[in-house]
């Protein structure tokens, strides 16, 4: 029996612009071989497919691009990585009409209806490092430095109740614009200060900028860093001369050795060659999300948002990151420690 002719179509909110920009090029082929092997089989009889969308313009034109889409038909779910100010705007635009799968890390707490989050949140990414780098590099004095919106922001106040419990101490936060390219001032501010590392919540371009400032001004040979957010395209990005002692925490490496994952990445390869986009932590997230997307509807036997509530609760599968599956509307996954080593990840442990 074919197909029906109907496709299960979803918006790829991905960044084309602005300090995430880089990593665009590589969401949009790592969607193309998540679609390549979602249709395989197909869900519910359907093939998928996405319509990308620019997460990186202003949050209100992209919630008004989704919101116009919904209201048309146009559109059976949505999914992608972008930053926590867009979800805020897309979440009440979704929220109880169709299913959104959120892919990004982000600081947590989301409970909107149809709001499913594949991506990590501080409590299993950020506290767990911080204690490892205590008891092996015994680093308990940091200065955090953060893009000025939501999701630094909140996650400097969780980091905070991490650092009283694990009796270390934040000697100093500063907050930037999103895409800043002069760190000066706040570099001062961490050579004047007794921090024995810094920790990042920056994005994409900014934390690249801040990487080699860093260097330049010597720091790297005094202070260890740490990040949430570092991926392959950042890495190469930022030089390997700017990445020593650079720590950083993710479900997700190139450089990860789980079965799904070197599938993943020869199937990458094989659709795209050699010369393709890097494949990363942010891109990977665009996979998980598809296949989450696909999991549930196939769990629910429909796309009815409704219907996914009432199943998602241990709706889970093995994928790139491991054996994942969803505890309320957060994916539990496997979370690993890794040091930048020249263009690539050292994964070190599990967290």
């Amino acid at each position: 029996m074919g197909r029906e002719a109907s496709t299960l179509r979803v918006a790829l909110v991905v960044p084309l612009q602005g300090p995430a920009g880089i990593f665009g090029p590589s969401c949009e082929a790592v969607a193309a071989t998540a679609l390549t092997l979602i249709n395989q089989t197909g869900v519910l009889g359907r093939d998928m497919s996405v319509e990308v969308v620019d997460g990186g313009a202003p949050p209100a034109q992209i919630a008004a691009e989704i919101g116009r889409l919904i209201d048309a038909g146009g559109i059976d779910g949505v999914t992608g990585w972008h930053i926590s100010a867009v979800r805020q705007t897309l979440a009440p635009i979704t929220a109880g009409r169709i299913p959104y799968v959120y892919t990004s890390l982000y600081e947590g707490g989301e409970t909107r209806p149809g709001v499913f989050c594949s991506g990590e949140t501080p409590a299993r990414q950020v506290a767990p490092a911080l204690r490892w780098l205590r008891d092996v590099r015994d680093v308990r004095r940091w200065f955090i430095i953060g893009d000025d919106y939501v999701w630094p922001r909140a996650s400097v106040d969780v980091t905070r109740l991490f650092a009283r419990r694990l009796d270390l101490r934040v000697a100093g936060t500063a907050f930037v614009p999103l895409g800043t390219r002069d760190f000066a001032q706040v570099l001062e501010r961490i050579r004047g200060s007794d921090a024995q590392g810094v920790l990042m919540y920056l994005v994409g371009q900014d934390a690249v900028e801040f990487n080699r400032a860093f260097t330049q001004w010597g720091l790297q040979d005094d202070l260890v860093r740490f990040t949430p957010l570092m991926e392959e395209n950042m890495l190469m990005a930022s030089g390997a001369d700017a990445t020593e002692d650079l720590f950083v925490c993710a479900s997700y490496f190139r450089s990860l050795a789980t079965a799904s994952a070197l599938d993943l990445g020869a199937d990458y390869v094989a659709q795209h060659g050699p010369d393709a986009p890097p494949l990363n932590n942010a891109a990977e997230s665009c996979y998980e999300g598809l296949m989450t997307l696909a999991a549930l509807a196939q769990h629910a036997g429909s796309v009815d948002v409704r219907r996914m509530l009432e199943v998602a609760d241990g709706v889970g599968y093995d994928g790139p990151r491991g054996a994942v599956s969803f505890v309320g509307n957060h994916l539990q996954q496997p979370v690993h420690l890794a040091v930048a080593d020249g263009v690539d990840f050292d994964v070190l442990t599990d967290l």
